[in-house]
């Protein structure tokens, strides 16, 4: 099952899996996936390793962009994956989240 995480400014939307388990490893697979007039780009990350597999249309600057947002907000995506996958605000997290929104950009900060 995957859940939501964030949606980007462009309609880009990210979600993430549960904790799995790779070839003896754990992980978590982030899928991002940006609509187009064709369908969808997409592309798979697998953290802690951040390893992308099934380019699906992004350039290598989409990828790099998004490589540095994961850098920023894998540690978050892995503790909601810990817990079974939910959202801010649910479960048993002690994680509160709260969003900023203006017309420029999308902005999701969290606080313990």
């Amino acid at each position: 099952m995957l859940y939501p995480f964030m949606t980007l400014n462009d309609n880009t939307e990210i979600v993430h899996s549960e904790i799995l388990d790779i070839d003896g490893k754990e992980c978590v697979k982030v899928c991002i996936e940006r609509p187009i007039f064709e369908g969808f780009q997409s592309i798979e990350c697998y953290l802690p390793q951040y390893e992308w597999k099934n380019n699906q249309g992004f350039t290598d600057q989409d990828i790099e962009g998004f490589q540095e947002l994961l850098e920023s907000t894998a540690h978050i995506i892995i503790e909601l994956a810990h817990e079974g996958g939910g959202t801010c605000g649910r479960g048993n997290s002690d994680i509160k989240c709260y969003e900023n929104m203006d017309n420029a950009y999308r902005q999701m900060s969290f606080v313990q």
